[in-house]
């Protein structure tokens, strides 16, 4: 696992994939190394990936199958066995052709699914009331409301310090793989945020965490993603009612009322327009919902 491990620091370190992606990387690079260690008889080393064939890749992946894994995760581990080998030429001059050339199953289109707008408005609403604790329910709200009303991701929200308060009018998020944006934030969310940090018992540095638990330390996404689990069932949303589904919620609810994507793309900070595209399905169909169930035929 040495050459997996100094991979995986490559990616942290070099390439400044957020934590989350490099875990999924570690997780399926474990279990292909793992398979080859058995498949070769032997812990494979530099010459022993140079020399493996299309066939022993497909072998791991036909394992894989029939361990009952989905076609989109085997994409994804095929993907990561992509990039560490094109790691191990730039880093050990490894060339392996056949492995380039290989593909996977396709991944099937699968559409965002946001919140409606009625949804996320309660979901703020509900947040704000239920903690006893005002200063924690203040707290919730502001940061479901970043979600939201600014798009940010939860890993983007926590990571805002004291020098983001009192709450700009244009903020500076840094987002994926290090990627600055400037996102204008609504009076509304400033509010949210300036409501917070007005009777936070806790005062931040400039450079320490805005949002707190309740013992002081920086706020961490569990506590969101399960308040957000309490508040779906208590409001009677689907389990697709996550966080994440609020940025999703941004982003369809601003084209539906006319937005143009590359403007979206921007305030989400997509890399590639693709990306982006995603949710001109989503509105889509959500209009064939509203037709099917309002046109006097249907």
């Amino acid at each position: 696992m040495e050459l997996v491990h100094a991979f995986l620091d490559h990616l942290e370190d070099e390439r400044r994939m957020a934590a989350n992606t490099v875990t999924a990387y570690e997780h399926d690079l474990a279990t292909f190394h793992g398979f080859m260690t058995g498949h070769l008889g032997r812990t494979p080393d530099v010459k022993a990936f140079g020399k493996l064939k299309a066939r022993d890749i497909r072998a791991f992946l036909a394992a894989r199958r029939r361990d009952g894994i989905a076609d989109a995760s085997i994409a994804r581990q095929l993907s990561a066995i992509k990039a560490f080998y094109r790691w191990l030429g730039s880093a050990f001059g490894v060339e392996n052709a056949e492995i380039d050339y290989l593909q996977g199953p396709k991944r099937p289109a699968r559409l965002p699914r946001p919140v409606s707008e009625p949804a996320a408005k309660d979901l703020i609403a509900e947040a704000e009331a239920l903690n006893e604790e005002a200063w924690i329910g203040a707290r919730d709200a502001a940061v479901l409301s970043l979600l939201y009303g600014a798009g940010l991701r939860i890993s983007e929200a926590l990571a805002l310090t004291g020098a983001d308060s009192p709450a700009p009018e244009r903020l500076r998020v840094k987002g994926k793989g290090g990627k600055v944006r400037i996102v204008p934030l609504l009076p509304i969310v400033r509010e949210a945020i300036d409501a917070y940090a007005a009777i936070c018992p806790y005062t931040p540095s400039k450079s320490s965490a805005l949002f707190r638990g309740a013992r002081g330390g920086a706020l961490s996404p569990r506590i969101i993603q399960g308040l957000v689990q309490k508040l779906r069932g208590a409001l009677g949303l689907p389990d697709t009612a996550t966080p994440h589904a609020l940025r999703h919620a941004f982003a369809t609810h601003l084209l539906a009322g006319g937005g143009d994507l590359r403007s979206i793309q921007s305030l989400l900070g997509h890399a590639s327009l693709s990306t982006t595209q995603v949710y001109t399905g989503v509105d889509s169909a959500r209009l064939r919902e509203v037709h099917a169930e309002a046109h006097p035929r249907a």
